[in-house]
């Protein structure tokens, strides 16, 4: 494959988080964020722009705090239906790695450079993906992702090399 990607872009409900909502009896929505995906996406900001994108008006703001103000990453609100069209305004499609789980996502993916879904996306996305991760979105996946991505388009092993008692690393 010669596609040197520029940039990955992470749909933020089913991919970085769960994907399912939480409401208290005051009608406060909650998200689930899983462990291990902010260091990974760490790893792979020195080889590419990380981006996040999310369509949930009402959550935005929990995403937000996670997102922006924890890891210090940009995130974007747009919608499921105008996903690849925004895309299209800032980069060139074929240099864009996208991960997402829902059933729009499968419009996104037909003109990316490489599609990533999680292990519980849309059964037919999953169909159209380059890769899919053993990892459900919210556990892990975006790690998993991001590893893979490293290996195949970096050649950067990072399994490998970041466990304690390495001597020689990659990265």
């Amino acid at each position: 494959m010669n596609l040197i990607p520029k940039v990955f872009l992470f749909d933020v409900d089913g991919v970085l988080c769960e994907g399912g909502f939480l409401y208290d009896s005051q009608g406060k929505a909650y998200k689930k964020f899983g462990p291990d995906d902010h260091d990974a996406l760490l790893l792979l900001s020195r080889y590419m722009e990380i981006q996040f994108i999310s369509g949930d008006k009402r959550g935005f703001p929990i995403s937000e705090a996670r997102i922006v103000k924890d890891m210090k990453m940009p995130l974007t609100l747009v919608s499921t239906t105008e996903r690849i069209d925004w895309i299209k305004q800032k980069w060139d499609p074929k240099e864009v790695v996208y991960m997402g789980d829902g059933i729009f996502d499968n419009y996104v993916f037909r003109e990316v450079g490489y599609a990533i879904s999680p292990g519980n996306g849309d059964d037919y996305l999953m169909t159209k993906a380059d890769y899919v991760t053993k990892r459900f979105g919210g556990d892990r996946a975006v790690s998993e992702a991001c590893l893979h991505v490293l290996a195949k388009f970096f050649d950067v092993h990072c399994r490998e090399n970041i466990l304690p008692g390495k001597k020689e690393t990659s990265l």
